[in-house]
């Protein structure tokens, strides 16, 4: 029913992902949106609200929000009230937006590394201190080191937490994020989980947990951040919404907000009801896809002398350990042989690389042959 192995041309479409390496002969694996045409539902929901012909401001339908709650409530057994949902042109904004509401001056911001990047720049572009706490391999799983959280925490007023991981891929279990909750209540911390991915869970065995949806004290202290934009390949439309609980945190935001965050815009809006309203069939293809990719990756990474991919349980995105090949550029070492990655320094490990496998499954086999003709050639 839905063609996932279809290649799409998206040269000279204002791609970001695209345009990086235009005119050469490298495969763009780097950047987080996919290849693969968003659900019918969203491309005719755009194309009927286009031939309207007026793109006016606008604002949420009460249907959207409808399905936001119903979304929470079927999928992960939340139950959130419709006052708790603040609306934002992107959870990278909102990342800032946290920063800027509830840290004090001089008060730092804790953040996992390696980590999404945009959570190692937000602290020091609103001139906080940024603390760091080393994600560490349990297990065969990323997983966040809680002693030296417990250690940073005293000095911070804010934790930003990215679950699931990017790029670790780790679904964080109950267990886990009930003590990451517990030194969040003795430090006072309010947690900002970005869980953007939660939709793209790959791991029969995995659960996604809403940081919220632990118990009522968790969900005082937080705010989880969501989106259809990595789910539905609907990035470019910003369209995205935090769910905060507590009354205090959502007014500082919503003041934080006033004069520096863009509304919504008005694509953004219908592109999101339609994902949320009809696009739950083509998202159950897109997993089963994804999990055919992620096994071939798997498989794939096993010959591999020197590189170590741990178990990938959520997101698109594989993180791959090339630090035993001794390379001294990565980036450029794969791009000479025509695989653009993104780079591991972004996130905070130089001698790592991220994959992103949301495209057709021929396009990965071609980057995988020509990775690994590469790395064979540099072993001898």
């Amino acid at each position: 029913m839905f063609d996932f192995d279809k290649e799409i041309d998206r040269s000279n479409t204002m791609s970001l992902k695209w345009d990086k390496y235009k005119g050469r002969d490298v495969l763009p694996m780097w950047v987080a949106d996919t290849d693969f045409l968003s659900p019918p539902g969203v491309i005719e929901a755009l194309t009927q609200r286009v031939a309207h012909g007026i793109f006016g401001y606008s604002r949420p339908s009460p249907r959207l929000i409808e399905l936001i709650i119903n979304r929470l409530a079927d999928r992960y057994g939340w139950h959130i009230e419709p006052e708790w949902l603040v609306f934002l042109p992107g959870v990278v904004p909102g990342l800032n937006l946290a920063c800027r509401a509830w840290t004090a001056p001089g008060r730092g911001v804790i953040t996992p590394k390696p980590v999404y990047y945009p959570f190692l720049q937000a602290p020091g572009f609103n001139e906080r201190p940024l603390l760091t706490v080393p994600m560490q391999e349990v297990a065969g799983r990323w997983v966040l080191d809680l002693d030296e959280l417990e250690l940073q925490a005293s000095g911070a007023d804010l934790l930003l937490l990215c679950h699931p991981h990017n790029p670790g891929g780790t679904v964080f279990t109950r267990d886990e994020l009930a003590a990451i909750d517990a030194i969040a209540a003795r430090h006072n911390l309010v947690v900002c989980s970005d869980e953007i991915h939660c939709d793209l869970i790959l791991d029969p065995d995995a659960r996604h947990i809403p940081y919220g949806a632990l118990s009522e004290e968790a969900a005082q202290r937080s705010a989880v951040m969501m989106a259809p934009s990595k789910t539905f390949n609907i990035a470019g439309l910003c369209c995205s919404f935090a769910v905060i609980p507590n009354e205090r945190l959502r007014l500082k935001l919503q003041q934080a907000m006033r004069g520096i965050s863009a509304d919504v815009n008005l694509l953004g809006f219908v592109a999101a009801e339609a994902a949320y309203e009809s696009g739950e069939a083509w998202l159950d293809a897109q997993l089963d896809y994804l999990r055919g990719n992620l096994a071939l990756i798997e498989q794939t990474v096993a010959r591999w002398p020197g590189v170590r991919l741990a178990r990938h349980q959520a997101t698109y995105l594989a993180w791959l350990d090339v630090t035993a090949l001794g390379l001294g550029d990565p980036i450029a070492f794969f791009e000479q042989a025509g695989v653009g990655l993104s780079p591991g320094a972004q996130f905070g490990d130089g001698q790592c690389v991220r994959l992103n496998f949301g495209c057709p499954r021929a396009r990965l086999q071609q980057a995988l042959a020509r990775m690994e003709q590469a790395m064979l050639a540099h072993l001898g």
